[in-house]
């Protein structure tokens, strides 16, 4: 991929995991990284200041992985408590489901297991409740057979497409059609110095098959093209996908934010969507240094399903159809076009938001892991889990320590 489209890539291809970002603003946990497998291979104990390529790197020669984080240096704790996308969730469910056991420091200075047999509350609202009821130090991670390598690779196609784009991925998003073992994001861009906009698609399979490429994701690759999808083609273990996706981060230097909002991807959302992008630009195209960017990323039943969808604190319980988290992820150079870009964001998600209402596809929840300081993360769980969340908050921190006194996360309402 040449140099224009890499830098396009680094700002629409990238998985974004800023799980445990907003706890460890206050409490420093990089010490607690020990990680234990269980005898019989199952399951992994992992201290939750560990990182998810460091754990890569002890499954991947046993033939073993873990639901977890798409790019390396992602804490495991964070993750783990906001919900968590990875690869392998069309196929094993949420990072958060996979999560047997939690070890957890309370306000009162005790020291609890919460799985099903003890605390199961607590393990229910940790599955999604993020650091509202406690400091967690270990998580325990059921784990599975990946003998597979991974197929990875990027796309990038002409915006003069968006026709057969919407068409694409409305029929391979819809519940009836994925497959378990793709993992996909596609999104636009536009890199102000390069003056450029395109489309870009993220694919990774997590199984082998036969041919040069999965068949699932041919439709993608027949669309026309402006990259050499070969030439981006990357067929690695997991902790090699993850430290390739450091790549496409955007530079440390950069200013940057997130936000995203929910909707059912239909080909007319889809449509609808990208309308809103291109009325964006208006709004930030003199930002200097600016990579203004969204993505979807398909949540099939399969994923927010699997090992119970009432089994966390996320509310997603009587969905069939799959969801498309939309995501919003600019950056950019200077603090003085700090406003700018926030209100530009704040504009495009409650475009994308109205526009989705009209059609009949919104969807409350917030993926918290995405979500900025201004949305409300907890509400988007429904009326129900934040009855049961605030009674849970009652009785292990009735003093709201963790609502009044840590910083950082998005907390219950009173």
């Amino acid at each position: 991929m040449g140099g224009v489209g890499l830098a396009v890539a680094q700002r629409i291809a990238q998985p974004v995991d800023f799980g445990g970002v907003a706890l460890t603003s206050a409490i420093d946990l990089r010490a607690l990284n020990s990680v234990r497998l269980s005898a019989d291979k199952s399951s992994i104990s992992v201290g939750t200041g560990a990182t998810w390529d460091y754990l890569y790197t002890v499954l991947d020669p046993l033939g073993l992985s873990v639901a977890g984080s798409r790019v390396a240096g992602v804490g495991v704790g964070g993750l783990s408590l906001g919900g968590g996308i990875s690869y392998f969730g069309p196929r094993e469910g949420w990072t958060c489901n996979q999560a047997t056991s939690f070890q957890v420091v309370l306000a009162d200075g005790s020291v609890v297991e919460a799985n099903q047999r003890q605390n199961a509350d607590l393990w229910w609202g940790l599955r999604g409740g993020s650091n509202n009821f406690g400091v967690v130090t270990r998580v325990t991670l059921r784990t599975f057979q990946q003998q597979d390598l991974l197929w990875s690779t990027l796309t990038l196609n002409p915006l003069t497409e968006l026709d057969n784009q919407a068409s694409v991925y409305g029929e391979l998003m819809a519940a009836e059609n994925y497959d378990e073992n793709a993992s996909f994001l596609t999104g636009w861009g536009f890199v102000a110095e390069q003056g450029l906009s395109v489309a870009l698609n993220q694919l990774v399979y997590t199984r082998s098959f036969a041919g040069e490429a999965p068949a699932f994701y041919q439709p993608i690759l027949d669309l026309p093209s402006i990259s050499n999808a070969a030439a981006s083609t990357v067929i690695a273990n997991m902790s090699t996908l993850a430290r390739n996706s450091v790549a496409l981060q955007p530079p440390r230097a950069n200013r940057y934010m997130t936000a995203t909002m929910t909707f059912i991807p239909t080909e007319a959302m889809i449509r609808a969507a990208f309308d809103a992008f291109n009325a964006s630009l208006s709004l930030v195209q003199n930002v200097p240094g600016l990579s203004w960017a969204v993505n979807m990323e398909p949540l099939p039943p399969q994923l927010y399903t699997r090992g119970g969808a009432d089994k966390n604190a996320l509310a997603l319980t009587g969905r069939t159809k799959t969801l498309a988290v939309f995501l919003i992820s600019p950056a950019w150079s200077n603090a003085a076009n700090d406003e700018q870009i926030y209100n530009a964001a704040r504009s495009l998600i409650a475009d994308v938001e109205a526009k989705a209402k009209q059609l009949g596809v919104y969807d409350p929840y917030i993926y918290l892991n995405y979500a900025a300081p201004w949305q409300k993360v907890i509400q988007g769980y429904g009326k129900k889990n934040v009855n049961k969340l605030q009674a849970l908050r009652k009785r292990v921190d009735p003093k709201r320590l963790f609502t009044r006194k840590v910083q950082g996360g998005f907390k219950i309402p009173a």
